[in-house]
């Protein structure tokens, strides 16, 4: 399995609404996309918020394996939606943290 996360330092100006807009897409892309298994978004509660970096919501994305989530980036949907996560994002790419963990036996 691969663990896709996902980390936004958003600018202050980003609505609630803006933020629960991306989410929602990223969530509908699980019935389309074969062997994307489940997204988790939400804020920073780590007691160790000192360390976050400004990074404090963000979402992961689990899929089945590489191939699986290499179909999520390609996709035109998706591609659309992290267009928006780009211009939402302090700075840019710059605002935006990705970093992907693969789970061995699930």
């Amino acid at each position: 399995m691969i663990r896709h996360c996902v980390f936004i330092r958003f600018r202050p100006e980003v609505s609630a609404e803006t933020k629960l807009e991306i989410y929602s897409e990223i969530r509908g892309l699980v019935p389309r996309l074969d062997g994307l298994l489940a997204v988790h978004v939400g804020d920073n509660v780590s007691p160790e918020h000192d360390m976050d970096k400004g990074y404090s919501e963000g979402f992961i994305v689990d899929f089945r394996d590489a191939a699986a989530r290499d179909l999520y980036l390609e996709d035109p949907e998706h591609r659309q939606t992290g267009a928006k996560i780009v211009a939402a994002a302090i700075g840019g790419i710059d605002g935006i943290f990705v970093y992907d963990i693969e789970i061995a036996g699930e």
